[in-house]
């Protein structure tokens, strides 16, 4: 029905006869002529139509924003005066011939451009209508672009692209599995996959050395900007090699995106400790472009009457802290740094405390604090000189928990960097590598850090008699204060499977339950292997410019994990229950607003 893209046409084509279709974007009437501006994927074109066409024109003079056309006509240069430098093919123009009205469109619920000002949960609801904008459409035909891009990247390297199931048994691996009834086996549930990750260690054990794939995942777990229920990773696995291999094949991949792409390098990936990247940063996944570094003041203030500080600076699970804003405090008004102790607490902390430094060779007197009467003024002189303050400097300090201190500074940190525009550079990746095997989860137990199958730095004697002090050979990439891709040597050995198991408290029954499958596998010559997995989705996001991640999924669901479009989820015929043997609890049901019968 076409023979050109709207987007591609140029300067090359003058004289050509051309037929495009796709939506009006704009229609102009100039005196008894009509501009159209004609829409497809690939961008715009001006459409001219005359009166000498007749029919042409009367049908260009019924179409409307967002009618679906068909024009043939001839391109020809703008005249002068009229071309439009900022439009791809703003140097020329079709003389519409023929125009044919393919479907007419009602009136859209919302401006489709770049500056539509409707809420999100309008664009949601029409979403099919949001996906016209040009920037949603270029954000999902950059994602494409990637997905290519890897693709061929990975391959070329031996890669093997192979399917693992969508169906498949639950598996802890941090958050709630999303459940799927079993009609034939009653009473059973199949799980949606968290990743692929037992699969995948499978087609190791299988003799699949080099194994890819490009997976849907799902997570039952609290959303953020930067989550969805259902999920994309890169996934990929290899046999016989070490962290070192697995970190250069992804750091391959990523620059290559960001090169083709974007044009961008990112030049080196530093690598951090987790140990010194929460001791520095509060986080294991720092934003380095800024320039602001936490620095521990717990020897200064341990013996200081103040207990704000020093029960903190004496409790081994606890940590002083402080962050220094070179220049801060002629930058920020009181209002703005009260606003800051407000923002931190909603990481749990109780406040923020602060010095502004306003005369140094004054000593304490040349300082401004609400905290200075609890020191003695040779304590707060040495803090000073630890942090190397100079005069309009401000410092802040966290004190309690050590959890509670490196979330707040951190994100502290975080937002001091973007609201004053503290970025040195436009990218700064980073490999976070040796995190904890295990952590404490909110009633005390240890969990894996990353997931039970990485592979510690110890053996199986070791892990049992110390889980707590045992490293993993785990590694994050990091870019710009994002996680963007994880991965771990794996376990390949079944006793120290066995061993992970025990310390997470499963019993040998349990184990058996749950993993048997995989604990045999590892009986029958499982290789070394490893592997990473990235978030497709928050690359994109990454590599689009945007911090929300809805932005470039194609029908994203909301907060609450609903799809406000199709208004999933939503109920089922009491036919549908029985072939599940399931009843719906009554009061559940009545509760969720929702209509629909129970079984």
């Amino acid at each position: 029905m076409r023979s050109h893209y709207c987007g591609h046409l140029d300067s090359s084509h003058d004289g050509e006869t051309v037929t495009l279709c796709g939506w009006v974007h704009r229609r102009r009437d100039h005196g008894g002529v009509i501009f159209l501006d004609l829409r497809d994927r690939e961008g715009i074109a001006q459409v001219v139509v005359d009166p000498d066409t007749a029919e042409a024109f009367a049908l260009a003079d019924k179409a409307r924003s967002e009618y679906v056309l068909q024009v043939k006509g001839r391109v020809r240069p703008r005249p002068e005066g009229t071309v439009n430098p900022a439009m791809p093919t703003g140097a020329i123009e079709v003389l519409g011939k023929e125009v044919a009205i393919l479907n007419s469109a009602a009136t859209p619920p919302f401006q489709l451009d770049d500056y539509t000002d409707a809420g999100e949960d309008v664009r949601l609801r029409y979403r099919f209508m949001d996906l016209r904008r040009p920037d949603a459409q270029a954000r999902l035909i950059l994602r494409s672009q990637m997905t290519r891009l890897i693709r061929n990247l990975l391959e070329e390297q031996g890669f093997l692209d192979i399917e693992t199931p969508l169906l498949t048994r639950a598996t802890p691996e941090g958050a709630r599995d999303y459940l799927v009834p079993s009609r034939v086996h009653q009473g059973a549930f199949y799980a949606l996959p968290q990743s692929p990750q037992l699969f995948k260690q499978l087609l190791m054990v299988s003799g699949f050395d080099r194994y890819y794939q490009i997976a849907r995942c799902f997570r039952d777990e609290d959303l953020r900007a930067e989550r969805q229920p259902e999920f994309t990773q890169i996934d990929l696995e290899a046999s016989f090699v070490e962290e070192s291999d697995v970190m250069q094949v992804a750091e391959t991949l990523v620059r290559t995106l960001f090169h083709e792409l974007r044009q961008v390098d990112l030049g080196d990936f530093p690598r951090l400790s987790w140990s010194e990247a929460m001791s520095r940063y509060g986080s294991d996944k720092p934003d380095l472009r800024i320039p602001l570094e936490l620095v521990d003041m717990d020897d200064l203030v341990a013996d200081e009457n103040f207990k704000v500080f020093q029960q903190p600076a004496r409790d081994p699970a606890g940590r002083v802290v402080a962050l220094k804003l070179t220049g801060g405090g002629a930058r920020l008004t009181r209002k703005q740094i009260d606003d800051y102790g407000s923002f931190v607490t909603t990481y749990g902390a109780k406040g923020l405390a602060w010095i502004k430094v306003n005369a140094l060779e004054k000593g304490v007197e040349g300082l401004q604090s609400p905290i200075l009467k609890f020191f003695d003024a040779a304590t707060i002189m040495r803090i000073m000189e630890r942090l190397d303050v100079r005069d309009t400097d401000i410092v802040f300090f966290g004190a309690g928990k050590a959890s509670v201190v490196n979330a707040s500074m951190s994100a502290l940190r975080s937002r001091l960097g973007a609201d004053l525009e503290l970025y040195t550079s436009d990218w700064a990746p980073l490999w976070v590598t040796n995190f904890p095997m295990f952590e404490h989860n909110a009633q005390g137990e240890l969990t894996a850090l990353h997931h039970p199958f990485t592979a510690p730095v110890c053996t199986p004697e070791e892990l049992v008699a110390a889980p707590a002090k045992a490293l993993s050979r785990a590694y994050d990439m990091v870019i710009n204060g994002c996680e963007v891709g994880g991965g771990s040597v794996r376990v390949h050995q079944q006793d120290m499977q066995q061993a992970v198991f025990k310390v997470l408290g499963l019993s040998d029954s349990e184990q058996r339950d749950k993993f048997g499958f995989f604990l045999d596998a590892l009986q029958y010559g499982a290789p070394p292997h490893a592997g990473i997995a990235f978030g497709l989705d928050r690359l994109t996001m990454l590599l689009c410019g945007t911090d929300n991640i809805r932005e470039v999924i194609a029908f994203p669901k909301t907060q609450s994990a609903a799809c406000l479009m199709s208004q999933a989820p939503g109920q089922v015929s009491s036919g549908q229950l029985d072939d599940l043997h399931i009843r719906v609890n009554a009061h559940s049901q009545a509760s969720s607003g929702k209509s629909g019968k129970t079984a």
